[in-house]
């Protein structure tokens, strides 16, 4: 089931996560995308050649509104990689890369 929102582009899912409608995109994901890449909204178009502009802006927009929610949300899922990182042991490439000092 998903949710209208104030915003022309952006549903939110059962769980209350925006998504752009239509699509399976989370607005997180174009948000992460900006902060690694720099990316403005038109190189966010081309890394996602699906979307439109006016989708692009309006989950922008919808982050800006929604800022402290959605950065928790960013931290969370970063804790969850760096637990599931913690829980696989270390490759016995990596540990002989480590050991000639090439990683």
């Amino acid at each position: 089931m998903l949710v209208e929102t104030r915003y022309e582009h952006i549903v939110l899912n059962e769980t209350n996560t925006p998504l752009i409608a239509g699509t399976t995109i989370k607005v997180v994901e174009l948000v992460l995308g900006q902060t690694a890449y720099g990316w403005s909204a038109e190189e966010l178009i081309v890394q996602f050649p699906h979307l439109t502009l006016g989708q692009v802006h309006s989950a922008l927009a919808y982050y800006w509104d929604h800022r402290d929610v959605l950065d928790a949300d960013i931290e969370a899922r970063l804790r969850k990689i760096d637990q599931i990182k913690s829980l696989i042991p270390v490759s016995p490439l990596v540990k002989r890369l480590k050991a000639e000092g090439l990683v």
